[in-house]
C-alpha cells in the first residue's frame, strides 16, 4: 500500500500536465472543425478492420449517444458510409469515403506537425526517453496488454556491457539477495572478456524491446573444442514468452555450427528455471561445491553439454 500511495500523487500530477498537452492538441484540431473525440473516431474508422459502432464504443470508451451524433454528422458531410452486415442485420460496418480518407490524411499531417513542433527543441536522447516512457505507460496500464515486440541482435555495441552489468546487479539483488560484490564480480568477468573479445570466437545474443536490452546470452570460445555459455539473463517483463528458450537454442546451434565439442557453464543452485532449461537441453552436472560469496552461502555448480551426444 505504501508504494501505491506514493505513486498516486505522481500519476495525478502527470494527468494534470498531460491534460494541458491534450488541450493544445484539441485546440489545434478545432482549427480544422474537428474535436479530439471526432478525430479519434475518424481515425479508428479508417484503421480498424470490421469497424462498427459497438467496436468504437469499446475502443474509445465513448458514450453511445455522443458517438451516434458524430457518425450522423460524418455521414451528412460525406466522410463515412455504412454497409449492413450479412451476418447480423442489426449491425453495420463503417467505412471512410474518398473524402473521408482525404480528410483523415490532412488531419494526420496536422497532428504530426503539431507534435513535431512540441519536440523539435528536444535532444535526440530526450525524444527517445519520451517515446520509451510513453510506450511503457501504455504497456503497463493497458486493459489488454499485448506481448511486446522483441528483436535479437548479435552485434556488441558500446554501452551494451554497461546495461548487462546493471541488469545482473539489480535482478540478482532482488531475486537472489546478492549484494554489491556480485555486481563487482560481473564487472570483472566482462572486463576480462573485453581484453580478448573477438567476434571470430565470441558471440552475444542481445534481445531488445522498445530499444532496451531485455535479455542476453553469450558463447565464449576457450579452444577449438570447448566453449563457455555466459550471461544468460532475462528481464522479468520478458519472461514467459519463450525468449529464454529461443536464446539458449540460438547459442547451442551456433556452437554446433562452429564445430565445438563441449559447452560448459557455471551457475548456482538457486537458478532453478535456468537449470531446468539446461538439463532439458542435455547439459549434465559435472561438479559442485559449497561456497560463501555475494552475501550468501550457496552451491556453485558446473554443467557441461557434449554436442556429439546432443
Amino acid at each position: 500500500m505504501g508504494s501505491e500511495a506514493s505513486l498516486i500523487p505522481i500519476i495525478r500530477k502527470f494527468n494534470r500536465f498531460y491534460t494541458k498537452v491534450l488541450g493544445l492538441l484539441d485546440k489545434h484540431l478545432l482549427d480544422s472543425n474537428f474535436s479530439l473525440s471526432e478525430a479519434r473516431v475518424l481515425y479508428e474508422i479508417g484503421n480498424t478492420e470490421h469497424c462498427t459502432a459497438r467496436v468504437l464504443i469499446d475502443l474509445l470508451r465513448i458514450d453511445a449517444g455522443y458517438l451516434s451524433r458524430i457518425l450522423k454528422r460524418f455521414e451528412k458531410q460525406g466522410l463515412t458510409y455504412r454497409v449492413q452486415s450479412e451476418m447480423d442485420g442489426r449491425s453495420s460496418f463503417l467505412y471512410l469515403s474518398s473524402l473521408g480518407e482525404e480528410t483523415l490524411s490532412q488531419m494526420n499531417a496536422l497532428s504530426d506537425d503539431q507534435i513535431r513542433k512540441m519536440i523539435i527543441g528536444l535532444t535526440d536522447r530526450s525524444q527517445i526517453s519520451i517515446a520509451r516512457s510513453m510506450t511503457a505507460i501504455e504497456r503497463e496500464l493497458s486493459d489488454n496488454p499485448t506481448e511486446q515486440s522483441v528483436t535479437i541482435r548479435t552485434e556488441l555495441k558500446p554501452g551494451d556491457v554497461g546495461m548487462l552489468i546493471h541488469m545482473h546487479g539489480w535482478i540478482y539483488a532482488k531475486e537472489c539477495g546478492y549484494n554489491q560484490f556480485f555486481e563487482g564480480y560481473v564487472c570483472k568477468t566482462f572486463y576480462d572478456l573485453l581484453q580478448t573479445y573477438s567476434p571470430d570466437k565470441d558471440r552475444f545474443w542481445l534481445a531488445e524491446a522498445n530499444g532496451e536490452i531485455v535479455g542476453s546470452i553469450a558463447i565464449i570460445g576457450h579452444s577449438n573444442k570447448k566453449a563457455q555459455l555466459r550471461w544468460f539473463i532475462l528481464h522479468p517483463d520478458a519472461r514467459g514468452m519463450g525468449l529464454g528458450k529461443k536464446l539458449l537454442h540460438e547459442a547451442i546451434s551456433y556452437c554446433k555450427d562452429r564445430g565445438f565439442q563441449f559447452i560448459f557453464l557455471e551457475t548456482t543452485e538457486d537458478q532453478n528455471t535456468a537449470i531446468g532449461m539446461y538439463v532439458k537441453a542435455g547439459f549434465k552436472k559435472i561438479f559442485e561445491q559449497e561456497i560463501e560469496s555475494w552475501g550468501k552461502r550457496h552451491i556453485e555448480q558446473t554443467y557441461e553439454l557434449n554436442l556429439h551426444e546432443a
